[in-house]
């Protein structure tokens, strides 16, 4: 049985994967404390006839201490009737604190004398070893719902058990993606901001392009850039995880790092490897 665990930080997205889930055939459970997760997947076993199933977990299911929950995930990823993958969803503080304002929810770990932010804080800090547990980290500060559901879909759910690659651009001025497992500054390289006929254009643009073709700080900082992952991915494909996350940033991710992570993008496709692209600021 194909079994999912969801977990990560309240509004960040759990309840929206968890439906995403069940659209695609999911048997879905929703804040089931851990301490029941065993009893629950013998009873599911026993008396259902069920492939894929998904379980909630907040930071409210999981004992004060967590020391138990190492022995309890340990103990159902061995057992050979699951494939077990444990989901993390997370986002930025600030966008945390924006999606409770707009939703005048109250957090589930708040209370009346302990502030939004506070409760924030001490969930993050309660579920880190959760998170060190994940073998899927999704970050949706900058993802909408339908952006969420794709992701989702395209990266957990990839039925051909190959290593996806997701590469994205950003701009440091927006903070750094969370979930990077690798990331690149590109804030030291030539840039066409101070250029103003290239000013307005994009790292997608053919004058940037072209701009860029010519500068050898640009061309060698890619080139090193290939050169690392066409070194490295087949190795990474040998583990087990599902996917990689790249991200390169410069000031804006209007122009140096949407060129970098295009070009990247492009020629690891041509290589027949799983791919895709994300310019986040362009996206905005």
């Amino acid at each position: 049985m194909q079994l999912l665990i969801v977990s990560g930080l309240s509004g960040s997205g759990k309840s929206i994967a968890l439906q995403t889930l069940e659209d695609e055939g999911f048997y879905c459970v929703d804040n089931l404390p851990l301490s029941f997760l065993e009893l629950f997947l013998d009873k599911i076993t026993e008396n259902h006839n069920m492939r894929k199933l998904a379980i909630g977990l907040d930071a409210r299911g999981f004992p004060e201490d967590l020391e138990g929950s190492d022995d309890i995930l340990n103990r159902i990823r061995d057992n050979p009737n699951f494939a077990v993958k444990l989901l993390f969803l997370q986002a930025s503080n600030e966008v945390l604190l924006k999606r409770y304002g707009a939703t005048r929810r109250k957090h589930p770990l708040a209370n009346k004398r302990q502030a939004l932010l506070d409760a924030i804080l001490y969930e993050r800090t309660f579920l880190e070893p959760i998170l060190k547990r994940a073998d899927v980290i999704l970050d949706t500060s900058f993802l909408n719902v339908h952006e969420l559901r794709s992701t989702l879909i395209s990266q957990l759910l990839n039925q051909r058990n190959r290593l996806i690659i997701q590469i994205q651009s950003f701009g440091f001025k927006n903070g750094p993606p969370l979930d990077a497992d690798f990331m690149f500054d590109a804030r030291c390289l030539t840039n066409p901001h101070w250029n103003r006929e290239l000013r307005d254009f994009t790292g997608l643009d053919e004058p940037v392009i072209e701009f860029f073709n010519t500068k050898a700080d640009i061309l060698d900082y890619y080139q090193d850039i290939r050169q690392f992952f066409f070194k490295w991915i087949p190795t990474i494909e040998k583990g087990t995880r599902a996917y990689l996350s790249i991200a390169i940033g410069c000031t804006g991710g209007q122009h140096r790092s949407v060129y970098l992570a295009k070009r990247l993008h492009d020629e690891l496709s041509e290589h027949d490897y799983l791919v895709t692209l994300k310019h986040r600021e362009l996206s905005r």
